[in-house]
């Protein structure tokens, strides 16, 4: 028997900021035969869609399914993406789950999918044409968890804080969200965002991104951002003499994340559980191939953690074991 997991539903499938409702929900204990279903990830350069992956992998096996993924390479690259959904398309396989690299950029190809397989949406917001389901979080409202840590920190009227604010890709759909989660978090707070650098999730980036920024600024307090950065940001000041002067918080979690949070050396981050994103997702295209899909939208309850409130929460729908590396392929059983 599956275990129950604690979820938050949607009133409004599809629709970020419509209200939520905690449930309980049971997944299938099994699939009634062994489905193939085509994934689609903006990459896999982080630890977060690691992530995702294994909660995917976990599932796959548990219901007896199997998937191929395909991942683009970053966000800039709509076209492979795009070419990639086109295969899907036509690959014979049962449901199509995809983290999307832009919005709506690609909707008339997911929607030419969808008139033949279920389209299933994961992590990242989507516009809804065509999607069947959905599992995932409000980025803006992780955004804003983060934001409030800070403005709980720095209320108004109290000394300005300047903040470099890192919130990814320029061009990706989640990213907007992110930006209007966080600033209208610290609207009423003594934070000042004083830099902007958008820029692709991997490490490498990231790192480049924080040097042009201690370059340029002298007097930053915060670097907030994505979590590459985050994890970045803790060796860079180290490396610079600055991890008492400037303070590091992340929009989500990762691997690098977690540790820099039980070590002290990021200050918090919303825990979306990316892990149980993947579970969740396997488990909705199963349900919409075998017409059992009775909640269309929901994802974990985020938490924000912290050095002195991560101790309470396992890493199990968090992040990968440390041995796990990705799987592009699982054949269903």
């Amino acid at each position: 028997m599956a275990e129950e997991w604690l979820l938050e539903k949607h009133s409004q499938p599809f629709d970020d900021s419509s209200p939520t409702e905690t449930i309980t929900y049971r997944p299938v204990d099994h699939a009634s035969r062994p489905l193939r279903f085509c994934v689609l990830y903006p990459h896999l350069k982080d630890a977060y869609w690691l992530s995702v992956n294994y909660g995917m992998v976990e599932e796959a096996h548990r219901l007896g399914v199997g998937f191929e993924l395909f991942e683009a390479g970053g966000y800039p690259n709509q076209s492979r993406q795009a070419e990639q959904i086109e295969s899907c398309g036509e690959g014979g396989f049962d449901a199509m789950i995809i983290g999307t690299v832009s919005y709506d950029g690609l909707t008339p190809l997911i929607r030419k999918v969808a008139k033949n397989i279920p389209v299933i949406a994961v992590v990242n917001d989507i516009h809804p044409d065509g999607i069947t389901a959905k599992a995932s979080v409000s980025w803006r409202n992780m955004a804003a968890d983060a934001g409030r840590f800070l403005a709980e920190r720095h209320p108004k009227g109290s000394p300005p804080v300047k903040v470099a604010w890192f919130p990814g890709p320029e061009n990706a759909g989640w990213v907007s969200f992110v930006e209007d989660g966080f600033q209208e978090a610290i609207r009423d707070s003594s934070a000042e965002i004083v830099v902007t650098r958008y820029g692709d999730t991997g490490r490498e980036e990231q790192v480049l991104l924080i040097e042009e920024v201690l370059d340029e600024f002298e007097d930053i307090d915060y670097f907030v951002g994505n979590g590459p950065m985050a994890e970045a940001a803790v060796s860079i000041t180290r490396a610079h003499g600055l991890t008492d002067r400037i303070g590091v918080i992340s929009t989500y979690m990762t691997h690098g994340v977690f540790r820099g949070i039980w070590r002290g050396r990021i200050l918090a981050a919303p825990n979306d559980f990316p892990v149980l994103q993947g579970r969740l997702a396997i488990e909705q295209a199963v349900r919409a191939v075998e017409g059992q899909l009775d909640i269309p939208h929901a994802g974990p309850m985020v938490v924000v953690m912290t050095p002195k409130t991560i101790g309470r929460y396992g890493v199990s729908n968090s992040l990968t074991p440390a041995s796990f590396i990705p799987y592009f392929e699982v054949s269903g059983k």
